[in-house]
């Protein structure tokens, strides 16, 4: 028995001198590796060889311009720089000890996920509207098994929804890289609820190695916020709105195509129990509007934000609050203003003190009557 393992240990020794050698070690080390749009990337290979020989190290393409490579003894980096659509496809490193060669595939993905998001509508009427569009757009890839579109309630997915359909299309294209415009449209569940509530559209792009997600509100309000200021001739407290608009910035509108100024714009519509306010801004996706003054701070009202709108509601207590709501634009800076000021307030004097006084009153035209009275009666 020994004789025999002595006889084949040298054939199991050459084995293993002909398989000296480490494999190749690629960063990053998953076979998939995804790059987003304009993005840059480094694929490094290294391989180390155990007996000393110098190791020869080489990235390639299949079908794909290869990119950027900088080769040295034992490594070579692979550099894509700006990346394109063109630049997805299989990349391959190839190693070699000697006469042993050792190979490594890496297939390359190009994404495109901004945060782009636009709803339909933007705000949502409780008991009234019953369907909502959720749209990405400029994204690639746009499968189901890489992006998805959801509504969410708090921090869960909106239970009672029905999905009605998943629209792909092509966006406009600018330069060479054709990307994508994905809508999902839903079914609602009855939205009654006592207390205002938010829905979200959330999308999501999960690839190897990568997820990331964006999320744009839909309020729910209770009552249909009308473009048109109110025409009331009740003597009840009613403001007198004024809209101006203001730019801290010179310069042309940030990303708006068409020839129409990229401004916001403030609305307003009666409440029940005061006044709703909606800023909105007209412009390409990724733009955002928020409230940054109101008489007597914003912590004194409640807001919501979402995007390229806001709303605002103004209580009536006694006087409807005077002074100016303004609304900016980001980017850019542009303002929206508007200048409220109440014209008639409810009866602030207590009641009893006012019927005091008219009693004094009464009392004092009593007596001046008697004293000219007695002054004036002829004497007998």
């Amino acid at each position: 028995m020994e004789q025999s393992l002595a006889l084949l240990f040298p054939f199991f020794l050459g084995l293993l001198q002909r398989g000296q050698g480490g494999p190749l070690e690629v960063e990053p080390p998953d076979s998939v590796v995804a790059v987003s749009l304009g993005g840059s990337q480094q694929l490094t290979c290294r391989l180390a060889c155990a007996d000393h020989r110098t190791p020869s190290v080489q990235w390639r393409g299949l079908d794909t311009s290869l990119g950027a490579v900088r080769s040295d003894a034992g490594s070579s980096v692979l550099s894509v720089r700006n990346a394109s659509l063109s630049a997805a496809g299989t990349r391959v490193c190839v190693g070699s000890c000697g006469t042993l060669t050792f190979q490594r595939t890496v297939q390359l993905l190009v994404f495109a996920f901004p945060d782009q998001l636009t709803v339909s509508p933007v705000a949502l009427v409780a008991k009234q509207d019953r369907e909502v569009a959720c749209t990405a757009h400029n994204i690639t890839p746009a499968s189901p098994e890489a992006l998805s579109l959801s509504l969410l309630l708090g921090d869960q997915e909106l239970e009672g929804v029905q999905a009605l359909g998943r629209d792909v299309e092509e966006e406009p294209q600018q330069g060479e890289d054709q990307l994508l415009r994905v809508t999902e449209r839903w079914l609602l569940p009855p939205l009654e609820t006592p207390t205002p509530l938010t829905l979200r559209c959330r999308a999501t792009m999960k690839l190897p190695g990568l997820k990331l997600s964006y999320q744009r509100a839909i309020p729910v309000l209770h009552r249909l916020t009308s473009p048109e200021p109110p025409v009331t001739t009740s003597a009840e407290a009613t403001p007198e709105l004024s809209s101006t608009h203001s730019s801290e910035s010179p310069g042309p509108p940030p990303g708006n195509s068409s020839t129409r100024p990229c401004h916001p714009e403030i609305r307003q519509s009666p409440a029940a129990g005061g006044l709703e306010l909606f800023c909105e801004a007209v412009c390409d996706p990724g733009v955002a509007v928020g409230w940054t003054q109101a008489p007597g701070g914003l912590e004194a009202y409640q807001r919501w934000e979402a995007g390229a709108q806001a709303w605002l509601s103004v209580p009536w207590a006694g006087c409807s609050p005077e002074g100016w709501f303004r609304c900016r634009l980001d980017p850019g800076g542009q303002m929206a203003s508007l200048y409220l000021v109440p014209e008639i307030c409810s009866q602030t004097t207590p009641p009893a003190l006012w019927t005091g006084s008219l009693v004094l009153g009464l009392l004092f035209l009593v007596f001046l009557t008697y004293r000219l009275w007695k002054r004036c009666r002829p004497t007998q």
